[in-house]
């Protein structure tokens, strides 16, 4: 019962609650707005960040010679989570692809509490906790690479 009520409905509600925007855009019957393009625009930006970045790792990975080591080419050469920022991107997009009406502007919690826990909760600090305990090169990669937005890297002074 425990599993049920604390994990599952959880998991459950928080799915719900986020994925609202796309909910209320499905029944959108209005031309596309500016804001939708750029919507359209997000989202195509967060789904490379996310695949891509999945794909680069699964590939390093599939490496041999890569084990123990970090990640720091392509996309996660300018982000330490191309992956989680890419999925956050995608949910913005979705956001702005309903926002057309009344109910999906009252969505904004919905991307917002995506972003958190991604960047800020789950995603982001729980990764970034576990790299510094099992690689040990990964302090100078976190020192010259944004944590989550893409940024060229950082020079070593």
């Amino acid at each position: 019962m425990y599993a049920l009520t604390r994990v599952y409905l959880t998991q459950a509600a928080v799915a719900w609650f986020v994925s609202l925007p796309v909910q209320v855009a499905q029944y959108d019957r209005a031309p596309l707005a500016w804001w939708s393009v750029f919507g359209i625009v997000v989202w195509l930006i967060g789904f490379v960040f996310e695949t891509g970045g999945d794909w680069q790792l699964t590939r390093f990975k599939s490496d041999p010679v890569n084990k123990g080591k970090v990640l720091d080419t392509g996309l996660w050469h300018y982000t330490r989570h191309p992956n989680y920022f890419g999925d956050a991107c995608v949910w913005w997009g979705l956001y702005l692809l309903g926002v057309g009406t009344w109910a999906g502007v009252a969505m904004l919690l919905s991307p917002i509490l995506m972003t958190y826990f991604l960047a800020g909760k789950t995603g982001r600090p729980l990764m970034d906790a576990h790299m510094r305990r099992t690689r040990p090169e990964y302090a100078d990669y976190v020192a010259r690479t944004s944590s989550f937005i893409p940024l060229p890297p950082r020079r070593r002074g």
